[in-house]
């Protein structure tokens, strides 16, 4: 009976040792997924900087700064505002004393459903 209780006790010991093992299998594991998880995210981060920086090189390269667009966005629009200044002054008369014409040209007849 003793040798069954020592047996026993054996048997414990040793599922012990192999959950500790497994526990720490376990840990090294994910510590091993969380160093590859913040490896791949560093790895990213330099990416997405070296295309971003890219991304500027052919911004600044082939369309300009945003303030030049800017600039000139509003340069083009002062530039359509005065030629529409222009147009009014210049078509301003005319066309009131066409208005005027119309209105002041009235001609009286009696409408054709009217009857006496």
């Amino acid at each position: 009976m003793a040798s069954n209780t020592q047996g026993i006790q054996q048997l414990l010991a040793a599922e012990k040792k192999a959950a500790d093992k497994v526990g720490e299998a376990r840990k090294r594991k994910a510590r091993r997924l969380k160093q590859a998880k913040d490896e791949a995210t560093e790895e990213i981060e330099k990416y997405r900087a070296e295309r971003e920086r890219t991304f500027k090189e052919f911004e600044a390269k082939h369309v300009g700064s945003r303030e030049g667009v800017s600039n000139k966005i509003d340069a083009d629009t002062r530039v359509r505002i005065d030629e529409m200044n222009r147009a009014l002054n210049t078509q301003k008369e005319p066309v009131i004393q066409d208005v005027l014409s119309f209105v002041y040209a009235i001609k009286t007849e009696v409408h054709k459903n009217y009857r006496q």
